[in-house]
């Protein structure tokens, strides 16, 4: 007990200071942005994420200082929904991702993909992802260009 404690405090220890400053604010974004997406219809609030761009896979150019932001915004994303009691996946991150982006003026592009796995039990079966990326950074979602084919982008405008 007392090992993963000390091993938390490190780690703790280590993070940005702008990891602190949106860890919480994060974690309550990823619960408005749930509920978004549990009572809205993606048509309502499609145009909110930013200028629609069609299929293009392009991401943002972004300055040193931005990415660096990007990429502590994206671990207090990360980890604010790992101890989220509501389902924080993909969707939810992505979106709470674009509002703080969007508060920074950081470009950004958010893009949706699917992919169809093989299972033995179900057979084809089509998987859905979102994820954010500025510059080179990859905010949330990973790096999903080769695992997904990109059927929808949304770029900070």
């Amino acid at each position: 007990m007392m090992k993963v404690i000390k091993r938390k405090f490190v780690t703790a220890t280590q993070q940005p200071p702008l990891f602190y400053l949106w860890f919480i604010p994060a974690w309550f974004l990823l619960g408005f942005s749930r509920l978004v997406i549990v009572t809205v219809t993606f048509k309502r609030f499609a145009h909110w994420l930013g200028m629609h761009d069609g299929i293009a896979p392009r991401t943002p150019l972004t300055t040193a200082d931005q990415e660096i932001r990007a990429r502590a915004i994206g671990k207090a994303i990360t980890i604010a929904s790992r101890y989220a009691p509501w389902k924080a996946n993909c969707f939810p991150q992505a979106i709470t991702a674009r509002v703080i982006l969007g508060y920074y003026d950081i470009p950004y592009a958010l893009f949706f993909g699917v992919r169809r796995s093989n299972t033995e039990e179900k057979g084809s079966e089509l998987k859905a992802h979102a994820w954010v990326v500025s510059g080179r950074v990859s905010v949330t979602g990973g790096r999903s260009f080769g695992q997904f084919t990109s059927v929808g982008c949304f770029v900070s405008n």
